[in-house]
């Protein structure tokens, strides 16, 4: 590893969680190259909901490629962005009555993010946003300054200024109640808050903990928007493309944001896209040419991302994410129950839960040992105290059950440990 460790620039992370050289992939498994296998609860943070080297999009990928597709477009027509654009309008638009043009803007969810904050300011006038605590957005200056991490922000270099953050659904009051008391401050004309251009929030703050917002909290947040002429700006980077069991992490709640933010999973492949879903009376404010992107063209992309959007043609793979998010959850709360008085807690929806074990340091050392077990996992939330589970939503049972048998143990080594 002495050319990663001599060259590569000391602001790299994962690495240091994962000291192997990985050699080959596939579904829910890593292979390093030393030939030990390790079973994948991280899935690239999120990106790897369809697994490693998917079969169907693998074959996709390789005959567009054997027949010259045009894999860089920036934003020209081509028949890959063509039959992405159909499907994704078939599968997910069109069956939740959803009128929302579609924006390509660069490779990561931080450009779909800087896009929305753009469109926002330019629709409303205004300059502030409303982000909330805990929330993490993307790296770029414009979305760090709506990410909470402490740590993050003070890499910026630069004040962060325009956005004022709010306590998110439950570190407060709760539900209704706690978006009652942002109302009656953005209502009083004395309190010196300023009607925002947007509301910017994840129905699942998967990087702030695992925290999930209740439906009622988001309708109200909905409804408050609206009331002050401000647009409601969904992220679902990391717990969108059927995660949680549905395509979005909203579905079915009765939420209607201006605009959805997406990326990660929704290249299909690991191949990187991000979009914007905008209402189209927000998308007329557009100029061409306003935002640009080099790499907002991604042919591989498109070709892996549409192969991926045939898993919602029906329900039987959000059927089975909801079956494993089930059974992961179970053995969480079983965890929990067999180590009373350790103050852990579990969060989550679908295939996407947190074991909040209360210390930071303590979570690094149950990361640690399940590497060293052979399971990939990573730790988010305030101190990096919450262990966060997102495997592959394709994973075979048995990798899924082993996992879980490896992370148990790493746990309570952990807690037998401190």
């Amino acid at each position: 590893m002495s050319i990663f460790e001599d060259r590569e620039s000391n602001v790299r992370s994962y690495c240091r969680v994962y000291p192997t050289v990985f050699a080959s992939a596939s579904n829910a498994r890593q292979t390093d190259e030393a030939g030990k296998s390790y079973i994948d609860f991280f899935a690239g943070a999120g990106v790897l909901n369809y697994g490693h080297n998917n079969e169907g999009m693998k074959k996709a990928l390789v005959q567009f490629i054997e027949a010259d597709g045009v894999a860089h477009s920036l934003d020209t027509y081509t028949t890959a962005k063509r039959e992405f654009l159909e499907k994704f309008v078939s599968v997910v638009l069109e069956p939740r009555n959803m009128p929302h043009k579609i924006a390509f803007t660069g490779p990561t969810g931080t450009n779909a993010v800087e896009i929305a904050l753009k469109l926002a300011r330019r629709v409303t006038g205004r300059t502030a946003v409303a982000a909330f605590s805990h929330g993490f957005h993307g790296m770029t200056l414009g979305s760090l300054a709506c990410t909470a991490n402490s740590y993050f922000r003070n890499a910026s270099g630069v004040p962060l200024d325009h956005v004022v953050h709010h306590p998110f659904d439950g570190m407060n009051q709760t539900g209704a109640q706690a978006v009652q008391e942002l109302r009656d401050i953005y209502e009083d004309s004395s309190s010196g808050l300023e009607p925002p251009a947007a509301f910017l929030v994840e129905p699942i703050q998967a990087e702030g903990g695992v925290n999930v917002a209740t439906q009622e909290w988001l309708l109200a947040l909905q409804q408050l928007a609206k009331d002050l002429g401000a647009l409601l700006v969904v992220d679902d980077i990391q717990a969108g493309c059927g995660r949680t069991g549905s395509f979005f992490s909203f579905d079915g709640m009765g939420l209607e944001p201006d605009i959805v933010i997406l990326a990660k999973g929704i290249g299909g492949f690991g191949t990187p896209l991000a979009m914007n879903l905008i209402k189209p009376e927000h998308d007329e404010h557009w100029s061409p040419g306003e935002h640009t992107g080099t790499f907002r063209g991604q042919g591989f992309s498109f070709v892996a991302g549409r192969e991926a959007l045939t898993y919602f043609e029906d329900d039987a793979l959000m059927n089975d994410v909801k079956r494993k998010g089930a059974v992961m959850e179970q053995k969480l709360r079983d965890l929990v129950e067999k180590n009373p008085g350790r103050g852990m807690t579990v969060r989550g929806k679908g295939m996407l839960l947190g074991l909040d074990v209360g210390d930071g340091a303590l979570a690094k050392k149950m990361v640690a040992k399940c590497f060293e077990k052979g399971l990939l996992l990573g730790a988010c939330g305030t101190g990096g105290r919450v262990l966060k589970l997102i495997p592959p939503l394709t994973i075979p049972d048995e990798d899924l059950m082993e996992g879980l048998s490896l992370f148990t143990m790493a746990v309570e080594e952990g807690l037998g440990e401190s």
